[in-house]
């Protein structure tokens, strides 16, 4: 699957809900799902710097593509590493790099945060991008 076929997914399963407490209740079990990083990775280096609660994301390069884990010690936020795992992970860095994310405004995401929760999606995209930045580099 393509990175918009992904993010259409994710936009038709945030619209089956009628209200921001489903909405959130299910990033909460997106969360839950997420491949957890190793403990190993758990360093400044993989910290998102911009967000209020720790989150630390790695990345590997198989097969000339990018693959993450990620962990948060908060519940929304990892919600929310989550659903940009799940869109970005499996995917060649060029792709992740030209990536549109106008789906996070699709689902509604950004207005429904805290402005500080806010901030730090946009820390965790652009670091999910610095990221596919670094590899592409080196498949070059």
């Amino acid at each position: 699957m393509t990175i918009q076929d992904i993010q259409e997914e994710i936009v038709e399963e945030f619209s089956m809900f009628d209200d921001w407490m489903q909405r959130y209740e299910y990033m909460i079990e997106l969360g839950k799902s997420l491949p957890i990083i190793d403990d190993k990775y758990k360093t400044d280096d993989n910290s998102i710097k911009g967000c209020q609660s720790k989150v630390w994301v790695h990345a590997e390069l198989s097969d000339e593509k990018l693959n993450f884990t990620a962990d948060s010690d908060a519940i929304i936020t990892k919600g929310i590493i989550a659903i940009l795992i799940r869109a970005f992970s499996g995917q060649h860095p060029k792709d992740i790099i030209d990536a549109d994310t106008s789906f996070i405004d699709d689902i509604g995401l950004k207005e429904h945060l805290s402005p500080t929760r806010a901030n730090g999606l946009v820390s965790m995209i652009k670091q999910l991008k610095m990221y596919a930045i670094a590899y592409q580099t080196q498949l070059n």
